[in-house]
């Protein structure tokens, strides 16, 4: 029976007025009553079967459970399951099972109750769902491992029986990152980074696009506030003439649209925050240059799922009689649906101004697919769908993933963000059968998602019957033939032309089965060596050993020192000329002493000594000739100014990274307590960076490049190097700046000069 609408309506109370005041145990009560009305309001709107009882026992449940408990921010904590609940029911469309999962998610992790507490009182599917949402401390990956990368483990393996634990999670990951201002700047650091990392590109293959863009958008506007600001400005300032611009795009196409007779919605859909940064990043452009502001999507009425087809294609011929179309970039997504179950037809045509417009049609039904994804299945259910049958294609891939035996926390986040985002080709097999890849796949990446034996075995490949090597990139529509020999061994220069994670994990495996006689091999001979010299086999030590011999993995170390490539008898490198009568005197400055003696002399290095860090307080950066009180990575060279994080790495260390950084995304989402909100401290030193310069030559265009840094700016330049073709030009220039803020300077007043198209900062 449907619960009837309250007899009485409260005043409402926000959390905006618990900010101004302290409110009464009375008014907290009754925010907390009005906030669950409003979730239990829009589940009576929805089309799910009214289970009103056991959605009121859940909260009543969870109250209690959590009463007296807050959040940092000072309001109840019964409130963050609430809202949590509401995301899941109202903007992803799941119903009372999932409600009650959702109000009931955090009750084992944070209080006295366990999961047979939970199902006894609401059954086993609720408490499986529960289960799957708990975090975990501890884990598979070793001592140094990921807690967060074995809770990510931990919620696909519990996805892969039942697609609504990770909605769910996704609605706690939401309502976490929009309460973000509350925490710590580190833990702000450490979520947001999470976020873009895994649960973003997670948003996008479940099809959850509202959901994936608002993640990535405050994701980046707690790593680049300031870039954050700067472009919500821009886009606020641009608004007016952006609608006129549409209006005179949109015009014609409206007026065609009323004369066929359809019932549809118009609207232009403006780029995110985020990926409007990402361009200007990914193309060293300025926001102005950021042509493709918006994109127009219409969306019609039709009752008759088998006319959608035909009636996109109709709305496609009327705009392409109106504007040119762009060739390559239509984009048919109703034939062939993406694996996240979107649907669409995209077009290109260039608007009135000149500039090129994307134009989405999808029905009604695509539309909510497309911004549920596969929570809006439920509602659309007709059988057994090619979407769906795509998604168990990826969980088992999932799966697959998780199966590997010997996982190492950062690679299985690296080989899981691999199969989460990425753009998809679709391939045929001889047979005929479909293949959904991402793209930039191989013959190889086929190979290996056939079967692990025909990878493993692969020497070629013939592509429309076309003989071509196994490191051949397909297109969508290829046919794809894998040729095998039983002579054939899995090689480690093969990762480079792989693009699935289901190949990079089974090649991963075939590889280690391949070396594991020479690691063992290795390891037992290294600890003999340091047994025989008295020296204890810590981290640290191996770490030096590794770092002499520069060797990144402590496996790869094994397998060379098993293999043979390194002597320890010797100590040193095969066909080394440089020798040394003692390793651990080269490397420690001892001879058959302790560990204490190890540490003490590497201590004395240059490196800043390791310090007290508190990871809660913001870390001062100091960066001067006389000091320094941190480390550069070797993955990005941060200069004083630009956005960096810190990261207290295995020596106690700060080590220090660009936000922008790879490696730092990775260390964000895999090590968050080791991560530490960082800040620049005012110091007089110079830093080195690269300049990027593309233009058209003219005569004396150096003199005047060279004395606009030298003499006016007086910037030191270390070096420049210069290439001409065709009466184009590229030059790479190295000057010493003080700070990030010099070198965008720079960069501004090179551009000003008359023929330079482009001048950019480059990574070292």
């Amino acid at each position: 029976m449907c619960r009837p609408a309250p007899r009485s309506r409260l005043p409402a109370i926000t959390r905006t007025d618990m900010e101004q005041y302290t409110m009464t145990p009375q008014d907290e009560d009754r925010l907390i009553e009005a906030e669950f009305q409003d979730v239990l309001n829009g589940y009576l709107n929805s089309n799910h079967r009214k289970k009103v009882e056991i959605i009121e026992r859940a909260f009543r449940f969870a109250k209690k459970a959590h009463g007296g408990i807050r959040r940092r921010s000072g309001e109840p904590y019964i409130l963050h399951p609430i809202a949590v609940a509401k995301i899941a029911s109202q903007e992803i469309g799941l119903g009372s099972t999932s409600i009650c999962a959702a109000l009931l998610h955090d009750v084992v992790e944070d209080t006295e109750y366990t999961v047979e507490d939970i199902e006894q009182q609401f059954g086993k599917k609720i408490a499986q769902l529960v289960s799957g949402l708990t975090k975990i401390s501890g884990g598979i990956f070793g001592d140094k491992a990921s807690a967060q990368a074995e809770n990510f483990r931990k919620l696909l393996l519990t996805m892969s029986e039942d697609i609504r634990v990770v909605l769910i999670k996704m609605a706690d990951r939401l309502h976490n990152m929009r309460t973000l201002g509350s925490m710590a700047p580190n833990k702000q650091y450490k979520i947001a980074g999470e976020t873009l990392y895994i649960y973003a590109p997670l948003a996008h293959r479940l099809g959850l696009f509202a959901i994936k863009t608002e993640l990535e958008d405050l994701s980046f506007k707690y790593e680049h506030p300031g870039a954050y600001s700067e472009i919500q400005q821009k886009i606020r300032e641009s608004e007016e003439r952006r609608e006129a611009v549409y209006h005179d795009f949109s015009s014609p196409i409206v007026d065609r649209l009323k004369g066929m007779g359809l019932k549809y919605e118009a609207k232009a859909r403006v780029k995110s925050v985020y990926s409007i940064w990402n361009k200007m990043q990914t193309k060293n452009i300025p926001f102005e240059e950021v042509y493709d502001l918006y994109a127009m999507r219409i969306i019609f009425d039709c009752d008759d799922p088998s006319q959608e087809k035909t009636i996109c294609w109709n709305i496609y011929a009327a705009i392409t009689d109106i504007y040119r179309l762009h060739p390559e970039r239509t984009r048919d997504w109703i034939s062939n649906p993406k694996a996240n179950g979107y649907q669409a037809l995209h077009l290109t045509v260039m608007g009135p101004d000149g500039n090129w417009v994307e134009v989405q049609i999808r029905s009604r039904r695509m539309d909510e697919i497309a911004e549920k994804g596969f929570a809006a299945h439920w509602k659309y259910k007709i059988g057994e769908s090619d979407e769906e049958s795509e998604l168990n294609v990826w969980l088992r891939t999932i799966k697959d993933i998780l199966d590997d035996p010997n996982p190492n926390a950062l690679d299985f986040l690296d080989t899981l963000k691999l199969n989460l985002f990425s753009s998809e080709i679709v391939v045929f097999t001889p047979k005929g059968e479909l293949l959904t890849l991402p793209n930039n796949s191989t013959v190889l990446d086929v190979a290996f998602n056939l079967h692990s034996q025909i990878g493993t075995k692969c020497i070629a490949g013939k592509v429309n019957h076309k003989l071509v090597p196994l490191s051949h990139k397909l297109m969508s529509g290829d046919q794809v033939e894998v040729l095998t020999s039983q002579s054939q061994k899995p090689k480690a220069e093969w990762m480079d032309f792989l693009a699935t994670a289901k190949a990079r994990t089974r090649l991963r495996a075939a590889l280690r089965r391949e070396v594991a006689p020479a690691i063992e091999a290795g390891k037992e001979t290294l600890m003999k060596f340091l047994a025989d010299g008295q020296v204890e086999p810590t981290n640290e030590v191996i770490t030096k050993i590794m770092a002499f011999y520069h060797v990144q993995s402590r496996d790869a170390f094994y397998q060379k020192l098993g293999q043979g490539e390194i002597s320890l008898d010797g100590y040193v490198l095969k066909d080394s000329p440089n020798t040394s009568p003692s390793l651990l005197k080269k490397i420690f400055r001892i001879t058959g002493k302790s560990r204490k003696n190890a540490e003490a002399a590497s201590a004395a290095e240059t490196k800043p000594a390791p310090q007290k860090i508190n990871p809660k307080e913001v870390y001062k950066l100091k960066y001067g000739a006389k000091e320094k009180n941190f480390v550069f990575s070797d993955c990005c060279h941060p200069i004083p100014g630009d956005d960096v994080m810190g990261f207290i790495n295995d020596e106690g260390l700060v080590e220090v990274h660009t936000l922008a950084c790879p490696r730092a995304a990775v260390l964000k989402a895999s090590f968050g307590p080791r991560i530490v909100a960082t800040e620049w401290e005012t110091v007089e030193s110079q830093s080195r960076v690269m300049i990027e310069i593309d233009g058209v030559d003219r005569h004396g265009i150096l003199q005047e490049l060279i004395s606009m840094i030298s003499s006016d700016l007086n910037i030191d330049i270390r070096s420049l190097h210069i290439d001409t073709t065709n009466e184009v030009f590229h030059a790479m220039l190295e000057v010493l700046v003080r700070d990030t803020h010099v070198a965008s300077a720079l960069c501004s007043r090179i551009r000003k000069i008359k023929g330079v198209q482009k001048a950019v900062r480059k990574e070292i």
